[in-house]
């Protein structure tokens, strides 16, 4: 397997069973998709913690967190940080929802949001800000690659009527 077939991971689509994860969370207590079961969650991967668009897409889904749990949903953000770092981070920008911790990327290739990006003029792998919104089945309903945080979670808020 050349080092560009490990790293490439394929984009999923809606109607499909979302992959399951276990993953620490900021305290260290293992998640999984498969506990939410019987609800709908919105999924969402970033690429790091205390970076200018994560912290704008965090911060936009703790002020919109009353809405969506409101409408049934449960909040998930995933990156490729260590628990401590999320930990941080969660206290720092007052975060209440679940911040999960891939620091392999094994989710995130699972779920396509890792591959090929472009900042800069430089080109490498790299975790892909992606949304992903799962129904109470498991099932993806919405599947949202190279997500702009200015205004995406207004936008999913708009959409989901939540």
């Amino acid at each position: 397997m050349t080092p560009a077939e490990i790293n490439h991971s394929d984009e999923l689509e809606p109607g499909r069973l979302a992959p399951d994860f276990a993953l620490p969370d900021a305290t260290g207590a293992v998640r999984t998709l498969a506990e939410h079961r019987g609800a709908p969650v919105i999924v969402y991967f970033y690429p790091a913690a205390f970076t200018p668009g994560c912290t704008t897409e965090a911060c936009d889904f703790r002020e919109n967190l009353a809405s969506f749990q409101s409408a049934g949903y449960t909040v998930l953000g995933i990156s490729p940080d260590p628990v401590a770092k999320l930990a941080e981070f969660a206290d720092a920008e007052q975060l209440s929802f679940p911040l999960l911790s891939d620091e392999g990327a094994h989710v995130a290739r699972a779920w396509g949001a890792w591959g090929q990006k472009t900042i800069e003029g430089r080109t490498f792998d790299g975790l892909i800000r992606s949304t992903f919104v799962v129904d109470p089945e498991g099932r993806l309903v919405s599947v949202e690659y190279n997500v702009d945080p200015n205004g995406h979670v207004g936008r999913l808020r708009e959409r989901l009527a939540a």
